[in-house]
């Protein structure tokens, strides 16, 4: 069914995953604990869904911050 609703070559990349992925990045933006974004995805290990669906490789300010101050 998702093959036909994505139509061409042109949405080939869309799969069930990017939706999973989608899903828990929205949850992660509005301030939900990985154990519930675990729960509503279905994982029975928060540290799953971290390592999968939440990991990003992007640093914090509040990181920089600190390691400026070591330099």
């Amino acid at each position: 069914m998702l093959r036909e609703t994505r139509g061409g070559e042109g949405f080939a990349w869309v799969t069930s995953h990017v939706f999973r992925k989608t899903a828990a990045t929205i949850l992660d933006e509005a301030g939900l604990t990985p154990r519930l974004i675990a729960d509503q995805l279905g994982h029975s290990r928060p540290s799953m869904t971290q390592d999968v669906y939440m990991g990003r490789k992007a640093v914090s300010r509040e990181a920089a911050d600190a390691m400026e101050h070591v330099i």
